[in-house]
């Protein structure tokens, strides 16, 4: 692997008033001498906009922090902040998220998710970087039986046109990889959350509604397990990965290989979801943003699958042990209290 030196680089962030994004942004600025960090993001209204305004607040009292609003799929746009800023290390992690919302509303996937990604690729032919790092999913392994996932596993049946677009992106970054020399790693992100998270998230909705006194729903009887990854570890992890670039290599043919690699970023150790909720009343009860006598039990609905999910996501960690050295470790416990101390300040005060 190459190494890849952050320090006093230029650092394109997509996606920067995001959730990972954002706590992408303020790591490397608290962290990584002589950074600048150049933020990109549509602040769409795909979920509370407030939030992203909260993040990009804490982000804009770095002086070495640009932010500019507008949309990866606006080429021009994109164009201009290549040939304006020169980014060495470029992250994207914008994108539509969310898996429901795929269903429903496909367009938007497109153009953020494939025109969007084409845009940044076609920027780093034309103005060369050092390493393109950018986010796939765990939803890319769709209805895979064989578990925990590893990245050697075929990836072909996607069960949601999200999954499609994330597997899309890695097929264009290798192409692009294999003609133009890019070194590119993708991350295959395992259900990230924490404080300032997405509010779709299923921890953030059942906050919400439980505060609210309305009743949760339970996909799959409770029966779903998910590799809940604390927001810290994912950025850690990103960090690592972002210092070391796949290297050029020539294959036995003597011909070049793609520069190209992906990882799973999980916490390798799946928890049941009824657990998982179970955990987070207590620890909401505990922050004071539900009362001590809530009746936990009179509000929660075990409801069948929902069309798109897959009952299992378990990430194999080992090729990222190996190549970084880095293995999330944040309890679940830990992480929910964070989140419900979080909740409490932001929504409560």
């Amino acid at each position: 692997m190459s190494i890849v030196n952050l320090t006093n680089k230029t650092i394109l962030i997509t996606g920067v008033a995001g959730f990972i994004g954002s706590y992408l942004a303020q790591r490397l600025l608290d962290e990584v001498k002589g950074v600048k960090v150049v933020g990109i993001d549509n602040m769409n209204d795909y979920y509370d906009v407030s939030l992203k305004d909260f993040r990009l607040e804490k982000l804009s009292k770095y002086p070495a922090f640009m932010f500019i609003k507008g949309n990866i799929a606006d080429k021009a746009l994109i164009t201009s902040i290549f040939e304006q800023y020169r980014p060495q290390v470029v992250v994207n992690l914008a994108a539509q998220a969310g898996v429901r919302y795929s269903i429903i509303n496909p367009d938007a996937y497109v153009e953020s998710n494939l025109i969007g990604f084409f845009n940044i690729l076609e920027s780093c032919r034309n103005y060369p970087v050092e390493h393109l790092v950018y986010a796939s999913s765990s939803s890319v392994y769709g209805s895979n039986k064989k578990v925990p996932y590893s990245t050697d596993d075929k990836v072909d049946n996607p069960v949601s046109l999200y999954a499609a677009t994330k597997k899309s992106n890695e097929l264009m970054a290798h192409a692009y990889s294999k003609l133009y020399d890019i070194p590119s790693t993708g991350l295959r992100f395992f259900t990230v959350y924490g404080p300032a998270g997405r509010p779709d998230m299923a921890y953030f909705g059942f906050t919400n509604k439980l505060r609210e006194g309305k009743t949760i729903q339970i996909f799959n009887y409770g029966n779903c397990k998910r590799d809940f990854t604390y927001v810290d570890d994912i950025v850690e992890g990103v960090i690592r990965v972002m210092k070391k670039a796949p290297d050029h290599a020539k294959g036995e043919d003597g011909l070049p290989l793609p520069p190209y690699a992906v990882y799973n970023i999980g916490n390798n150790n799946p928890e049941n979801l009824l657990e998982f909720v179970d955990i987070l009343q207590q620890e909401l009860i505990r922050a004071g943003v539900l009362p001590e006598d809530y009746d936990f039990e009179a509000h929660k609905e075990l409801v069948p699958m929902q069309q798109g999910d897959v009952p299992v996501t378990y990430a194999d960690t080992s090729a990222l042990e190996r190549d970084f050295g880095f293995k999330p470790s944040t309890g679940l416990r830990d992480g929910l209290r964070k989140f419900a101390e979080w909740y409490k300040e932001f929504y409560m005060q």
